[in-house]
């Protein structure tokens, strides 16, 4: 039985994957509506912050992307750091199967769309934007398709979920950093030190752990290093054991207290700045070029591809087991729904094509959204199947 949190974490991403789709969907709309020109100007709109040498000039997306984002990083490094001291990641056999399907399933993608973009004319660059999986859409879908299957798929796609988003925030912190600054990088790593130095100190206040986060993500920002790996970095030095005079426990009360905050607000509001895009501005070519191929069958064929082999693999060899009470028809619909890149797709293609233009950025949005929903379907569709297919079974039981 799983342990109350996740089941409170899975209800929250669940809930908030309707909301991601809703957000996206009226990014489009106005995108292509009388309206256009007044989307486009928000989503460009530039805000100035000054804070003493602190001076950034962004628009409302970069300001989404690079500063809100960095506070779902920060939920992502506190929920896996907390899994691997406490939950799920804390056993070696429960961690096998989700971990390697994780591998798989960023290998299968990556190498669809390589195999796409190999000739001429394509771009292998972009081959991490098919990687990640988006955990509230992923789990919202299973939530609507999954219903009276095993609470192990849940499971499964959850742990998968969050090990993609590590791989993830790696790629981004290996491939997708500027030039470093090193004044303002020393300064986030002095931010760090002193952040960990803090964790010692059982009754500090909360609010000094608010300005530090703060303090390392705007050197983070002014440093080259992508914000994503400084909202990650934090989250480690959160401490887990229980404050002094009492039993609340620091990290899952940032957890908890953030974590609704994210899923309804940070990530809907990433979704409707990333997602719109003029469909007149895209045109037939820019669907069909290798890069929007590459991402799509990417997302709806290398990704499931991926996370099917890897776990057929790992339960061959018996590193791991499939999920208690599940058989393979279900896997392969769990192993669809990962295809839903969308949230983090859209953010590694910011990231991977900073100086695309609004043509090649909308068909490139096309091409994240047409796989995700495309996945969804399939995955939908297999597991409404299996869903059937359990019903007389667990029928003649009860009636026996």
């Amino acid at each position: 039985m799983a342990r109350p949190s996740t089941l409170e974490f899975l209800k929250t991403e669940s809930g908030a994957g309707a909301l991601l789709a809703v957000a996206a969907i009226a990014a489009i709309v106005l995108a292509n509506s009388p309206w256009a020109a007044s989307y486009f100007r928000f989503i460009d709109y530039p805000i100035a912050v000054r804070v003493g040498a602190f001076d950034q000039n962004r628009s409302v997306l970069s300001w989404t992307r690079d500063g809100l984002m960095a506070v779902f990083f920060l939920i992502v490094g506190l929920e896996i750091k907390f899994e691997v001291l406490r939950g799920e990641f804390s056993s070696p056999r429960r961690l096998a199967l989700p971990i390697l399907a994780a591998l798989g399933g960023m290998a299968g993608p990556a190498l669809v769309y390589l195999a796409i973009n190999a000739g001429p004319g394509g771009t292998p660059g972009g081959w991490p934007i098919s990687t990640p999986t988006d955990v509230a859409f992923s789990l919202a879908a299973l939530g609507v398709f999954g219903r009276r299957l095993p609470e192990s798929l849940r499971l499964f796609l959850l742990t998968l979920a969050v090990a993609d988003d590590l791989g993830a925030i790696v790629l981004i912190g290996v491939l997708y950093s500027t030039p470093i600054h090193p004044t303002a990088l020393a300064g986030a790593v002095m931010g760090l030190a002193v952040l960990a130095a803090l964790s010692r100190w059982k009754t500090a206040p909360r609010l000094l752990y608010a300005v530090g986060f703060v303090l390392v993500w705007a050197f983070t920002l002014q440093s080259g290093v992508n914000t994503s790996v400084a909202g990650f970095a934090c989250a480690l030095t959160v401490p887990i054991t229980a404050r002094r005079g009492g039993q609340d426990n620091l990290l899952k009360t940032f957890m908890d207290g953030l974590h609704p905050y994210v899923a309804y607000g940070v990530l809907p509001l990433f979704a409707f700045v990333a997602a719109g895009f003029s469909l007149g501005q895209v045109g037939l070519r820019g669907v069909l070029s290798p890069v929007s191929m590459g991402v799509t069958f990417g997302l709806l064929v290398g990704k499931p591809l991926g996370v099917l082999g890897a776990s057929a693999l790992a339960v061959a060899l018996r590193f791991g087991r499939r999920p208690m009470g599940s058989n393979w028809l279900e896997l392969t619909g769990v192993a669809l729904l990962c295809g839903a890149g969308f949230t983090m797709s859209f953010f590694l293609a910011a990231l991977a094509f900073p100086g695309a233009g609004p043509g090649a950025q909308g068909a490139l949005r096309a091409a994240v959204i047409a796989g995700s929903m495309l996945s969804v379907m399939a995955g939908g569709a297999i597991l409404s199947w299996a869903r059937r297919r359990r019903v007389p079974v667990d029928s003649n039981h009860v009636q026996m």
